[in-house]
Order: structure tokens, then sequence, then C-alpha cells
């Protein structure tokens, strides 16, 4: 928020200071009657003053920029960025003594023994609970609380952490990397981790069979390593080797810059070698949802902070680890609950039933903070596109691909369906990263010149199936189902022939679109887990892939090569020319690239929000 942006202070507000302020959105809880209002300006150090003001009662909140009065959709968005990564005011009101307000930094007094429940509304179901096998935001939910990785990241700067390794150093020219595992850690079932768990691990998801990697189109081993071990030649892993029971080795074919970063995907998290064999891991003989998954994948076996205990079509269970190497927070169970609308999941928490939710709407941002509901924002880690498929005809002509670009009013579907702050994407790597190309080639919104690039291209008016997916909210996409209905209005407008699939979220839709097939647009997104342009272009465009049946092999090798470079500004470079390519011969229109937001009951202290999604309930603090 710029200075000299203020508010009327009341004398009860307080003034803090807190190191490292980040630029996430956070709204204070109502009080008195009246919306609570924040202010910030920077001041010398590290640190960042804080002010709470108090709005009169029965009024909206208001915002002054240099004395001018901001419009009411600009209000809100300077009223919620404040940084919520690391904020932990406190102002009750001007009655009470002031205490803490929710924020997403952990506070510093830990029970004990855990003893809370913490009950979370989720969007939708796991997918399966084996990240090796799955790509799904709300798997991953639950799977960071349960496995853990050789390194994390860090919440707020977005640094690999020492994990089940405390360090690790490289060597060979970046084709050798030792680490040194924790001590003293078990898993769930009690057997211990060592260097040979580990290269159980990675030998298994290196051994993938095919059959197997079919079922599972989105298996994160291939986007990152690029291929399993019955092509070595073009697979970056080499091997795993036991070195001592507390140091492994892994070696790599081939320098890769972003290894590193890479290993704090949840997918690389390691599982307990005794529960995978007992299992069966790499066997989906089992069905849940309608989703085809092994008994492992329904029954993980980690290292992390909580222990898996049930799952049912109610609710998903986790109790706190007695055996965990780190702090075990507050939380000795969390439920799981699914709510696939953003209604009920907001009535939920009003009516007590849950203590949080993710993946608040536009349409029920609004009513939340008019009823004084904490909301955190997160920083925008994501893209939402409209994926185009030119596997089926006429999409692999460039101008049919032009002409559904130059369809699409970004800025109205923005407008609509979005939380204020999310901007337009002309690209599928955030403008916060190093390789963000702000000279890439845009169309813009033309409807009148996408009829004349059908008209050239000959479009006959051809049936294009249209899917998207039903009861399924994310990060990337908050409402598909209207974003669905208003791209369609669109598309249809300039002269296509569009034909609506409809297919629920957890009867395969992820896997669908990820598959051959016979569909011709389709609606998806993809969440950043790390700080690097790779880690949104390697797994998207880096190889042919049967979600968009792009076969550009210039722009493959120089994302491959681009990998492999030292970070710099030659490898930014390269990653600009590689978003400019992208962009021209559009394989799918990038869309927006959405901030998300989570409501919190008045219960709940903090919560560490995090961009990346790395959001481990041990971190929680509740009120008293």
């Amino acid at each position: 928020m710029p200075s000299g942006v203020g508010v009327q202070v009341p004398p009860c507000a307080q003034l803090y200071e807190y190191p490292r302020l980040q630029n996430r959105g956070y709204f204070c809880p109502q009080a008195a009657g009246g919306y609570l209002e924040l202010r910030w300006e920077p001041h010398s150090g590290r640190s960042t003053r804080l002010e709470c003001g108090l709005a009169e009662a029965g009024q909206s909140t208001s915002n002054r920029l240099e004395g001018t009065r901001v419009a009411s959709s600009k209000t809100r968005r300077l009223s919620m960025q404040i940084g919520a990564a690391v904020l932990a005011l406190g102002l009750a009101g001007c009655t009470g003594t002031p205490g803490p307000a929710p924020s997403s930094s952990a506070g510093n007094s830990v029970a004990a023994e855990p003893s809370e429940t913490f009950n979370f509304g989720t969007a939708s179901m796991p997918l399966g609970l084996d990240p090796a096998m799955t790509a799904d935001s709300e798997s991953y939910r639950v799977t960071r609380q349960v496995l853990e990785g050789l390194v994390g990241v860090d919440g707020e700067t977005g640094q690999t952490t020492p994990l089940l390794a405390t360090e690790w150093k490289d060597s060979n020219k970046g084709l050798s990397y030792d680490f040194t595992l924790r001590s003293g850690v078990t898993f769930h079932d009690g057997t211990p981790l060592d260097a040979a768990a580990v290269c159980a691990n990675f030998n298994r998801w290196f051994t993938f069979p095919e059959d197997l990697r079919k079922q599972a189109p989105g298996i994160s081993f291939q986007s990152v390593f690029k291929a399993y071990s019955d092509q070595p030649v073009f697979s970056i892993f080499k091997d795993c080797t036991v070195v001592s029971a507390s140091n492994v080795q892994i070696n790599l074919t081939r320098p890769f810059t972003g290894f590193l970063q890479a290993l704090t995907l949840p997918a690389f998290a390691i599982s307990s070698p005794a529960a995978l064999n007992a299992q069966k891991a790499n066997v989906l003989d089992q069905v849940r949802n309608g989703q085809a998954m092994s008994s492992y994948a329904g029954h993980p076996v980690g290292t992390g902070p909580y222990v898996f205990t049930g799952w049912d079509d109610h609710k998903l269970t986790l109790s706190s680890y007695k055996n965990y190497w780190g702090d075990r927070g507050q939380i000795a169970t969390i439920n799981f609950i699914p709510y696939d609308r953003a209604e009920t999941r907001q009535q939920a928490l009003l009516d007590g039933k849950i203590d949080a939710y993710d993946l608040v709407t536009s349409g029920t941002f609004d009513q939340l903070v008019k009823k004084g509901v904490q909301i955190i924002q997160r920083d925008p880690f994501s893209v939402m596109y409209l994926g185009i498929n030119q596997a089926v005809a006429p999409l692999e002509k460039p101008e049919v691909r032009q002409a559904i670009e130059m369809a699409i009013d970004k800025e109205s579907l923005i407008r609509k369906f979005f939380i204020d702050n999310t901007s337009q994407a002309s690209q599928f790597v955030p403008p916060k990263l190093s390789g963000f190309n702000n000279n890439a080639p845009a169309l813009g919104y033309n409807p009148e010149k996408a009829k004349e690039l059908l008209k050239k291209a000959g479009y006959k008016g051809e049936e294009l199936k249209f899917y998207y997916p039903l009861n399924a909210t994310r990060a990337y996409m908050p409402t598909p189902e209207k974003i669905y209905a208003e791209l369609s209005r669109q598309l249809v407008a300039v002269g296509f022939n569009i034909k609506p699939v409809p297919i629920d979220w957890e009867d395969g839709y992820l896997q669908r679109v990820q598959s051959a097939g016979d569909r011709g647009l389709h609606l998806l997104g993809w969440n950043g887990s790390y700080a690097d342009a790779d880690n949104f272009l390697g797994p998207l465009f880096g190889e042919t892939r049967a979600e968009f049946g792009y076969a550009d092999s210039e722009v493959f090798h120089k994302i491959e090569r681009a990998r492999a470079m030292p970070e710099g500004d030659d490898r930014n470079a390269q990653y600009q020319s590689i978003n400019a390519e992208i962009a021209a011969s559009v394989p799918a229109v990038p869309i927006a690239f959405p901030i998300s937001a989570l409501a919190l009951s008045n219960k709940v202290e903090s919560y560490p929000a995090s961009p990346v999604l790395n959001e481990v309930f041990t971190n929680v603090r509740l009120k008293p």
C-alpha cells in the first residue's frame, strides 16, 4: 500500500513493529459495529510500521490517497494489501484489551501436548494420497501434513530449507548432491528414516512402469526429470547411492539448476518403504470416488507431524504423531471436510461447523467482509488457462488458435469471477519470477479480427467439445461453471461452434484433460510450487503432452537448455525468449494470475498462508 493511504485511528489503536512484512492481503474482523482498516508505511531498518483504524459503525471502509477518495472497487484492494504472511496485529476494538488478530505467521507459545481439533473446509476430497501419483492441490494439502521431503521451502522467501536433510552440498559440477539426514526420525509405522529408505523412494519413482504412468499422466517425476529407467539416455536422474545410514547421494546425468527447489515438491516426499511394499503402492486396484488408486494411496505413511487416521465420504481425519521430530503445534486432530460449493463452505464457517476454509470466491468475498470474517489472501502464484488440443481439427491451424485468444475478453472475465487485484495473464510465468517477458506478444481482445482469422483459416463451423469441471474450486479456477459459460459465450459470438462437456472433478476430470481424447478446449490451471520459471514452463511445455498436442521441438530444446544454465541474466533472457515463442504460437490461452483467499473463524489466531500452498498445520495457532 502506498504511503499516504490513511484512516482515522482511534485512541485504542496499537502500533506494532514487524520485520519482513510482505504484500499479502488481510482484512481485520468486525469490531464495535464497524470495520477495522490498516495502514502501513516503510521506515528505517527491516521493520514496517503498522497502524489500525476503526471505521464508523454502519459505514463501508474508506481509504484516502493524497486526500482523494478512492472508488469502491479500489477501496477493498487497498485495504487488502497488508502483509498476512507475518502480520500479528493486536486490536480488540476500543472496549477491550488489544490481542493478536489472525496472521499467517506462527506464534512462539506452543502447548506441550497438542489438544485442539481443527476442522478445515475443502473444495473437494483428495484424488489420492500417494503424492508421487497425483498432481491435485487438495491431495497435496493432506499429504503435506503426513509426508516430508529432503528439503522444504520457506513460506515467506521461497528459499529451500532443511527438512529431512539437515545439510547438503553439490559436487562434480552440479551432477552429484550429498545429503545428510536428520537423526532419530521415524516413519509412522515405526521404521527408521535412513539413506536406504530415501533411495527406495527415488528408485521407485525412476522405475515406474509404463502402464502405471499412463494411468497417472500428471506424475511430477517426468516433468522434473524428463524420463524413466526405460529411457535412461533422456533422464536427468541417474541414480541414488547409499553412502552411509545417514548420508545419501543423488546423481544426475546433466546439470539441473532448479534441482534442490524441485525437491520441495510434495511429489518428492519420502514414504515408508515398508508401507509402500505392504500396500502394493504401484498397483492401482482400488477405486474411490471413481478414481483408480493403490491401497497405499488410501493410507499413506510418512514422517510428517500428522498420521493418517481415516477417510470416508464425509471427512478425512489426521492425528498428531507422538514421535514427530519437530514442533507438534497445538492441533491434535485435523478433519478435512469437503464442500463443493463456495456458498456451502461459507455457511459452514458461519454456522461454526468448520474453523477455516480455502478458496473464497469473489461472489462470497464481500459477504464475508461485511460479517467481519477474517480473510487472508495469498500472493498470486498460479495461472488459469484455456487449454487447446491441437490433435483435434482445425485447432492445428495457428489462425484458429489466434482467433480463440482474440475472442476472449480477459478483463471482463476477471472482473466478474475473480478476487480484486487478480491480473490478466499474457504468458504462463507470473510477473514476480525471473524470465517473465514484459514484451511477450499479446493479441488482445479483438472479436472482429477473430472473425477475420476464422474466415482466413477456412473454419466451417466444426464442433469443438469444451471440457470443464463440475463441483470444483481451485486456487487458479474459482468458479469453473461460470467461467466456462462466459468463455463459451465469447467464443460463440465470433463464430465458434461449442459443445459443452461438463465432467465432475472427482470423476476423473484431471486425467481426462491430460490424456489423449476428442476434446478441443478445456479449462485448467497450474499452481507454482517453487520460484523458478521452469516450474511453470517445464511441466506445461517442456515436452509433447497429450493435453495440448503441442510439439515444438525448438521450444522443448530451449527449455531443456535453460534448466541447465546457471542463474543470471543469460538464463532469464532464455526464459523470456521461450515465453515470447509460446505466446506467439498459442498452444493455450493464459487468462489470469488469480489471487486466492482463505476465510478463518475467530478461533484462529494465525494461519501459515503460502503462495506455493506449503501450509503445514503445526503452524496454525488457535485462541485459548
